[in-house]
């Protein structure tokens, strides 16, 4: 199944301590050209705002500079949250880097707002804007398609006729909108198993195929970190898992910290807590560990493709990660003129007979 599965790569732009925080988003440069020369089928970038520690707040612009710096992988956005935007200005937005990178651009959408009430008032939307989406989501694909009529003889340039493949980023019910646009869909994580499975399950049972998509195309999004041994795998969890329970606790998403640091820290115990769940669950071990335990999320979920999230203060060890990530997944998928999600050698189209059962 590995072999026959594409991978991918999202990389959030994570802050770091004792580094400027244009470097962060210099990094995530950087790892999308590793990501292309290990083979990896497409790299995204997401968007988050007023958050310390994330450095990409423009989804759409640092694409930009991804796909420039880059000649074969697949780019785009995991995603642009549509409650924040207009879907006119999304449009026009994708419709130009589609025209300056052809054949390469994906249009990942979400239907997250602001994480604090501060910063959504700063955006000027709110958590009624996300309960439009289906909305706003049929509006934007419109204005590519040129079908939209609630603005009639207004045109998004030079984004209209273009193909520019779509993809829902769901938790939950944002599934069901996947299924009800025909659109792929994007959802995570890979440790709430039970979850995804259940809204895979209402995806592939009630999906309408579209001129986009015919089949469903499902990705599925995690953490997965590999290194020489499952201790120092492990130790490549450690500064997000402590970002995560430092975040619920005092209230300040962190710049992440070394794991050595990490390590020496005297914790509360709702701290502790915190922290131990942030590391469970995550696939992460030696190639021949994770190779079996992806092995068996992708029989459970049927996935078409596994994007990985991985986030962690040794760069180094992260690429090192993903340089073993590639010789166990052996990535199949390049881009190419055939359109967004080519089948890879040994997948057909349609649903999984073993699947029966991000942030929407």
């Amino acid at each position: 199944m590995i072999a026959s599965t594409r991978f991918s790569v999202l990389d959030r732009s994570r802050t770091r301590e004792g580094h400027e925080t244009a470097g962060a988003l210099r990094d995530t440069v950087q790892l999308a050209r590793e990501a292309e020369a290990l083979g990896f089928h497409r790299f995204w970038v997401s968007e988050h705002h007023g958050v310390p520690g994330v450095a990409g707040s423009a989804p759409t612009v640092l694409a930009a500079a991804v796909a420039a710096a880059t000649s074969t992988i697949r780019v785009g956005t995991g995603g642009v949250m549509l409650p924040n935007h207009r879907p006119l200005v999304v449009a026009e937005q994708f419709g130009v880097l589609a025209s300056l990178f052809p054949g390469r651009i994906d249009m990942g959408l979400g239907r997250s707002v602001g994480f604090t009430d501060g910063v959504r008032r700063a955006l000027g939307h709110g958590k009624e804007d996300a309960e439009d989406f289906p909305g706003r989501l049929a509006e934007l694909l419109g204005w590519i398609d040129g079908t939209q009529q609630a603005h009639p003889g207004v045109h998004a340039h030079p984004a209209e006729g273009l193909r520019i493949p779509a993809y829902v980023l769901a938790i939950g019910e944002g599934a069901a909108v996947a299924a009800a646009a025909g659109l792929p869909l994007v959802i995570g994580d890979l440790r709430g198993r039970d979850t995804v499975l259940r809204a895979i399950e209402v995806y592939r049972r009630d999906f309408r195929p579209s001129a986009r998509a015919e089949h469903p195309e499902v990705i599925v999004a995690g953490t997965v970190a590999v290194a020489g041994n499952e201790k120092a795998a492990r130790r490549l969890l450690v500064p997000e898992a402590w970002a995560m329970a430092y975040s619920r606790t005092h209230g300040d998403f962190p710049p992440l910290a070394p794991a050595e640091r990490i390590e020496t820290l005297t914790m509360t115990a709702k701290e502790r807590s915190l922290y131990e769940q942030g590391l469970a669950g995550h696939i992460h071990g030696t190639e021949d560990q994770v190779a079996a335990r992806l092995e068996r999320a992708i029989g459970e979920t049927g996935a078409d493709e596994v994007l990985v999230t991985t986030s962690t203060y040794d760069r180094e060890a992260l690429v090192d990660s993903l340089r073993r990530l590639a010789r166990i997944a052996r990535p199949q998928g390049r881009s190419d003129e055939r359109g967004p999600s080519p089948q890879p050698v040994g997948r057909t189209a349609g649903p999984h007979p073993a699947a029966t059962g991000v942030d929407a």
